[in-house]
């Protein structure tokens, strides 16, 4: 099994390589991958977000690939495959899939949230179940993992249930000023078509790894796992009974692309992508960043040392707009709360500010308005 983990570290390298400054979305996308669960990827256009999946989905070898960009307008045909004439003639009603979803490894469906109520239903149970069902029909999908994307968050409340299948959701965003040139100069060898040798794994390995990746051992991080996923909820970000158990499977996922059986404490990090708003994306970071800092393992995932610290200036500024809302003392009941819940949250982001004298300054600032608050209740 370790030459299967090299073979798909060297697959993933050669992504990160090819798309500079998007290591984390390739890292998150190849723990998927290994939990055989689904990801959705979260960004404004021109974040290469199809050129990553198709680059990925490329590398194995013997797999087929299934993209396609769904409208309102999109029907089931276009998805899962017409129904096959032939058969139809012989009283029977089955789909031809043939270079349709039901028969790809990997599957990307852009736009996803543009689902209609035509196609929902056959779409939920294919994320969650892997199992194509029409009719009197069923089949197993071979899907070794659906990404989805979109530069929209849904809602529509129909639209829940699709987005609760995307176990991790993955922010796209456009790279680090610092980071272009490079980007440019690996843009304009990708528009080139500059040949480089492409590494390779097979589906069969991939399912290999599948198979190991239910055996790794959570028992050392499973006290800590459960009370996480109740503070998470005590915090206002819902976790169904269904996510919370599938959320061990990229635990694993993440132990085992580091070469051990068993997980450790820092293979919590993936918990910091399981978001529904955007404002919750730096809750998640502080929460569980407080968590696996207190682990110091060598072999721990690289991901889980990248702790993205807020920058101070904005949090002051954010800070001085809800003293000055405070203070102008014309606010309803309502618009009181949201400013304490707004308070808390940079109170959480405040946590990680690195520099001792801005964080102690800003600090005050926000029990100061904590004191002025509580003098009016």
């Amino acid at each position: 099994m370790t030459q299967n983990i090299n073979k798909l570290n060297t697959v993933l390298n050669y992504v990160k390589d090819t798309f500079v400054g998007k290591n984390d979305v390739v890292d998150l996308l190849g723990i998927c991958l290994l939990a055989r669960e689904n990801a959705f990827l979260y960004g404004p256009p021109g974040t290469a977000k199809s050129a990553i999946v198709r680059t990925l989905a490329k590398t194995v070898k013997d797999g087929k690939n299934f993209e396609y960009l769904l409208t309102r307008f999109t029907e089931p045909n276009e998805i899962f495959g017409p129904f096959d004439i032939r058969k139809l003639k012989e009283g029977e009603l089955l789909t031809n899939t043939e270079g349709m979803m039901p028969e790809a490894s990997m599957v990307f469906l852009d736009e996803i949230f543009n689902a209609n109520s035509a196609i929902l239903n056959s779409l939920l149970m294919a994320l969650n179940e892997k199992i194509f069902k029409r009719g009197k029909e069923t089949k197993n999908l071979p899907a070794l993992m659906f990404v989805g994307a979109s530069n929209v968050l849904p809602e529509d409340e129909a639209l829940n249930a699709l987005f609760d299948r995307f176990l991790i959701r993955i922010n796209v965003d456009y790279v680090h000023p610092e980071l272009l040139q490079q980007v440019l100069l690996a843009g304009r060898k990708l528009e080139n078509n500059v040949e480089s040798e492409t590494p390779e794994i097979f589906s069969n390995e991939i399912r290999e790894l599948q198979n190991l990746c239910r055996s790794i051992d959570l028992k050392p991080i499973y006290e800590v796992y459960l009370n996480t996923i109740i503070s998470l909820r005590n915090t206002g970000i819902a976790i169904s009974d269904r996510r919370a158990v599938k959320l061990q499977n990229l635990i694993a996922a993440s132990a085992l692309i580091c070469g051990r059986n068993q997980a450790i404490l820092s293979d919590l990090w993936v918990l910091k992508h399981i978001w529904d708003t955007e404002e919750q994306i730096e809750i998640l970071e502080g929460i569980i960043n407080r968590t696996i800092e207190k682990d110091d393992s060598p072999q721990s995932h690289p991901q889980a040392l990248q702790n993205k610290t807020p920058n101070p200036e904005e949090v002051m500024k954010d800070v001085k707009i809800l003293i000055d809302k405070w203070e102008s003392g014309t606010l309803s009941f309502e618009e009181q709360n949201v400013i304490k819940d707004k308070l808390r949250y940079l109170q959480t982001r405040c946590d990680w500010i690195r520099n001792p004298e801005q964080k102690q300054y800003i600090q005050q600032e926000i029990e100061s308005l904590w004191q002025k608050i509580l003098q009016t209740v």
